[in-house]
């Protein structure tokens, strides 16, 4: 079952903020390389199989709009409409905090599992459509033979097809931040949906996922990830909230 709770802070309109939260019930699947898959590579290797508890999951990406509740100066002379970029691995964790406590919920980042289970959809296929990709489906710049195919900008969150669980630009558009700390690839990792996360204070590697506007349809799939210092900020590099359910 998959049901959308809106979240109420204060004031906020959620519709306008794109502030949703999408309740996703339990269930396992199998996290990393798609089987025949040409260009997966050791990082999404070995293929486990991991269950997942229920937990809500942003049915957009934080726009710019949502950040600037947080932040106000953030983001000047963007769309309110755009998922919100150049912030931060620890940005994002603050305004999962500040959002936590408007709410009255704790608000966090997906883990890197999660993350894949949602992307996936219930699917084995290298995109949660199938095992091609079109423009029309995601916001990406290059076909692999390197031609201009994308607008080559931001697009507004949900302006692309939502996934089977009704959640809309999982691949595209902007990388997103996960809690997990990197690593090189799935030998010994969780099978319970728990972040990954390495000891000590950091500053680490945080696990990146999902593609975004400027990429080739290779780095869309949805085993696809990548590494980038949680200090780090970019415009093409977003995040979306999570919650559990308890």
């Amino acid at each position: 079952m998959v049901k959308g709770l809106e979240i109420t802070c204060h004031s906020m309109v959620p519709t306008l903020l794109h502030l949703e939260l999408v309740e996703l019930a339990a269930g396992e699947y199998f996290m990393g390389e798609t089987l025949g898959d040409r260009f997966a590579n050791d990082t999404e290797r070995p293929r486990h199989r991991v269950l997942i508890p229920a937990f809500s999951l942003g049915r957009f990406a934080v726009t710019v709009a949502a950040y600037r509740m947080f932040r106000p100066s953030h983001g000047l002379g963007m769309q309110d409409d755009v998922p919100v970029t150049n912030v931060s691995w620890r940005d994002a964790v603050d305004y999962c905090q500040w959002l936590s406590f408007q709410m009255g919920r704790s608000i966090r980042l997906p883990s890197e599992s999660e993350w894949e289970y949602a992307a996936r959809a219930g699917t084995f296929t290298l995109y949660p459509w199938g095992n091609e990709i079109a423009p029309e489906r995601a916001n990406y710049r290059y076909s692999e033979e390197g031609a201009r195919v994308g607008p080559g900008h931001l697009t507004p969150a949900g302006d692309y097809p939502a996934n089977a669980y009704g959640i809309c630009d999982l691949l595209g558009n902007v990388g997103e931040w996960t809690q997990d700390t990197w690593h090189a690839d799935y030998s010994h990792a969780p099978t319970d949906a728990s972040a990954w996360v390495a000891p000590g204070d950091g500053p680490f590697l945080r696990v990146v996922r999902g593609g975004a506007w400027d990429y080739l349809p290779r780095l869309l799939r949805t085993s696809w990830r990548d590494a980038c210092s949680e200090e780090l900020s970019r415009d093409n590099l977003g995040f979306r909230i999570a919650a559990s359910i308890p």
